[in-house]
Formats: C-alpha cells, sequence, structure tokens
C-alpha cells in the first residue's frame, strides 16, 4: 500500500556538514506525526526540504503517489502542503482577516485586467475566500480579532494566526514548525487543543516540528527522533522518550 506521505533517503550538505543525512520515514493519512530532536539535529532543516525552500543532495519526497522532489515550494503549495514558520511571518499593520485572505492566493484564478474591472467571477470568488477564511477563525475561535490589526495581538494570538493563515491555503498536509514556541503552559494547552481540532475535524493530517514534549506525548501518533541529521528512534511518544539514545541526545550521557 503507497504511504500518503514519504521521505526516501534525504540528504543535504551545506559545504563539509551533512545537515540531514539519509533521513526516511512515512505518514499514513489523518496522522499527526512529530519530529523531535535535541538543537541542531536538522529538523527544522528536513521541514525546509519538504516545502522545498531547500533541494536535496539525494533522497525523494513522495505526496499521494507523486515524488514532489524537484517541484517549488508554490507548486508544492498548489499540491495541498502548507506550513507555518518556528518566527512568525504575519503582516503587522494587516488585520487578522487581511492576512488570512493571503493564504488564499492560491485559490485566485482571475486575471489582472478581470480584477481592474470588477467581473462578476472576481466577486464570486471573493465571496468564497471570505466563506473560507470565516470558516478556519470560527475552528479557531479567532472571530473577535478579525479587524483587529496583527501587531496589537498577543504573542500567543498570533500563532494561532499563523496557523490559521496555513489552513486557508486549505492543505491536506499541514507542516507545523515549533508551534509552541514562545508560549507559555496555558497558551501551550490551547495550542494542543487547535491540533487536536484541526486533525479531527478538519480532517487535516499534522506534520509537526516539536520541543515541548508534553505537547508531543499529547497530540501524537507517532514520533521520530533525530540527532546530527540522522534517525535515532520512531514509534510511540512513550518509545521514543524511552529510547536510550534519545535520553543520551538529550541528556548528554
Amino acid at each position: 500500500m503507497t504511504a500518503y506521505f514519504e521521505v526516501k533517503n534525504i540528504t543535504i550538505k551545506f559545504g563539509g556538514l551533512t545537515a540531514v543525512d539519509n533521513v526516511s520515514f512515512d505518514i499514513a493519512e489523518g496522522e499527526i506525526f512529530t519530529i523531535i530532536g535535541p538543537n541542531g539535529a536538522g529538523k527544522t532543516t528536513l521541514f525546509n526540504l519538504i516545502s522545498r525552500l531547500y533541494t536535496p543532495n539525494a533522497g525523494h519526497i513522495i505526496f499521494r503517489g507523486e515524488d514532489v522532489t524537484k517541484l517549488s515550494a508554490q507548486q508544492i503549495a498548489g499540491r495541498g502542503i502548507a506550513r507555518t514558520f518556528q518566527n512568525i511571518e504575519l503582516f503587522e499593520s494587516a488585520s487578522t482577516l487581511q492576512n488570512l485572505l493571503v493564504g488564499r492566493h492560491r485559490h485566485s484564478t482571475t486575471s489582472t485586467w478581470q480584477d481592474i474591472l470588477r467581473l462578476k467571477k472576481v466577486r464570486d470568488e471573493e465571496v468564497a475566500h471570505r466563506r473560507a477564511v470565516e470558516e478556519v477563525m470560527d475552528v479557531l475561535r479567532l472571530q473577535k480579532y478579525r479587524d483587529t490589526p496583527i501587531g496589537g495581538l498577543p504573542y500567543g494570538v498570533r500563532k494561532v494566526v499563523e496557523v490559521a493563515r496555513a489552513l486557508c491555503v486549505g492543505p491536506s498536509l499541514l507542516l507545523l514548525d515549533e508551534p509552541s514556541s514562545g508560549l507559555n503552559v496555558e497558551e501551550t494547552d490551547a495550542m494542543a487543543e487547535w491540533i487536536l481540532e484541526i486533525n479531527n475535524r478538519l480532517g487535516v493530517t499534522v506534520l509537526m516540528v516539536e520541543h515541548d514534549m508534553s505537547l508531543v506525548s499529547r497530540v501524537s501518533d507517532r514520533v521520530l527522533a533525530l540527532n546530527y541529521g540522522r534517525a535515532m528512534a520512531l514509534g510511540t511518544s512513550e518509545e521514543v522518550q524511552s529510547h536510550p539514545d534519545v535520553v543520551a541526545a538529550y541528556l548528554g550521557a
């Protein structure tokens, strides 16, 4: 049976440094799959390979049976893969609604001259985009912030808005890069609920890089541990956290 998403022997080198070294794993449709590891393990580099910000030196990335290794980042989004970033990448002077509408860009089918003339097709698309954005705001309870500029929102809300914008792309596979980074305990608990809601209610498969092990344990179906760019262990959260190599990597044994 073909895996929903698969990374095969992926490798990337920066000069003499091998940042990701022959890593392989697969994800089932509907799964929440998390990558963990100490600082410098290659987690975000692997994410950048998957979202096509980097080009691998070797290996393949397969999504829904298609080899997407050589596609552009824009083409990857068009296939239904969206991501967030560890550092929030939002337009601070724009409102929540305006930021989320940016996520709908890949669904636009009108031309520049049609936009200028404000044809019926343009107006109909705008209504459809607004409807999709409103649905995402409903799911993540962002309606009360819809007209608030991002620069005026608390950090924890901004993190949720970034996830919401990725969802507005309409992904079937969502990549979350350190979603709990910078959040307090209460905000991290809320983020766990949003991730489960996205997975269960919207049916989105989730691939996540995360350092907060309580969040990892709470939401993950399976976990892959990396160290120095190599896979150390793969299994349930409990299995991976108790693996001797993982314990040694985190504790420096």
